[in-house]
């Protein structure tokens, strides 16, 4: 990480001191499909989903976005919008600042560019490891480089497992892997008969991470 504490807890300070608090439910849209963002928001509490509708008229998710996280982070810099539809998971709670009081603040405080750079490398590299998982050769494989992924990022370590603490709908896991819903249902099936995972209501156990990474080997 490049930021110090002291950069962080400046840049956590602008949203705190100078934006507005908003509470969102599960299922609630941060940023609408095809609104332009209304400003930068910093997550206190909760989770964002940050996703598009493909020309088949399904969601394709992009990237969940975790407490102590800013967004939308493109927009915010460079000002280009990319339609991206922002969605509740969870209850959430969220500071919101205008782009112009953003700018403002990383003009006259350059050091705060840290803590975003930080952001945007782990965006980076999230994106980079979607792409280099789409050169598996089997879905089965796909699906278990996402989850292995996403356990890096979200994972619970419980007696039973990696628990993911991030809802996966199969159509979020599937528009991630490039494989249909159907086939991504099936395949996270027989995974769950060999006793590698436990799907409910969303919510993925892994429950032996060396075989499953096995499968990748």
């Amino acid at each position: 990480m490049l930021a110090t504490l002291k950069q962080t807890a400046e840049l956590v300070d602008l949203f705190r001191t100078r934006g507005l608090k908003q509470t969102f439910r599960k299922g609630d849209f941060v940023i609408r499909p095809g609104e332009t963002p209304n400003g930068i928001f910093y997550i206190y509490q909760g989770l964002v989903k940050a996703y598009d509708i493909t020309k088949y008229n399904e969601e394709n998710l992009l990237i969940m976005r975790k407490e102590e996280e800013v967004f939308p982070l493109i927009w915010a810099i460079t000002g280009q919008e990319r339609h991206v539809i922002y969605q509740a998971l969870a209850p959430t709670i969220t500071w919101q600042i205008s782009r112009e009081t953003f700018l403002e603040f990383v003009e006259k405080n350059p050091e705060a560019l840290a803590p975003l750079l930080d952001m945007t490398i782990e965006m980076y590299r999230l994106h980079s490891e979607r792409i280099l998982n789409l050169e598996y050769r089997t879905v089965r494989e796909r699906i278990i480089s996402f989850l292995l992924t996403m356990s890096h990022r979200f994972g619970k370590n419980t007696p039973d497992g990696v628990l993911i603490e991030a809802p996966l709908r199969h159509q979020d896991i599937a528009s991630s892997v490039n494989a249909t819903r159907e086939t991504t249902s099936r395949e996270l099936s027989a995974l769950e008969k060999k006793g590698l995972l436990t799907n409910k209501q969303s919510y993925i156990l892994l429950r032996d991470i060396d075989a499953l990474q096995k499968h990748l080997n």
